[in-house]
């Protein structure tokens, strides 16, 4: 029996939607929200409530533009010696790091916006002050 084509191709995308997560899909909709509540409250007491910098400087898309992803990553679990930014991996783990920064990044899931900015730490994206 054959399948009609749009059946199959919507088939086709919906497999595809569930792989764009592979890596969050183990963070529960409460961890991220919890995950969120961090990112507003507790970075914002340095970075600024809208994330445009205080103690700490902006954690805005554009401020974050051509960092590496893992370079951030490493920042939020291990700090900045030398600076106020401490390390955060008492509390989170790496797929939670990642998790927010891709939030900062403004991904939403697209494996492009990963490479992207991986691709950062080989254009001077590692000098970051965070």
């Amino acid at each position: 029996m054959r399948r009609p084509r749009h059946k199959t191709g919507i088939i086709l995308a919906a497999l595809g939607a569930l792989c764009a997560f592979p890596v969050y899909a183990d963070i529960p909709a409460a961890r991220q929200a919890e995950l969120r509540h961090l990112l507003d409250q507790d970075c914002g007491s340095c970075h600024g409530l809208t994330r445009q910098g205080g103690l700490g400087p902006a954690l805005t898309k554009q401020a974050l533009a051509g960092k590496s992803a893992i370079m951030l990553r490493e920042v939020i679990l291990n700090g900045r010696p030398g600076t106020p930014m401490p390390p955060w991996k008492s509390f989170l783990n790496e797929p939670e790091a990642e998790w927010l920064v891709r939030v900062l990044l403004g991904c939403t899931g697209s494996s492009d916006c990963q490479t992207q900015h991986d691709a950062g730490s080989s254009q001077g994206g590692t000098d970051a002050k965070h």
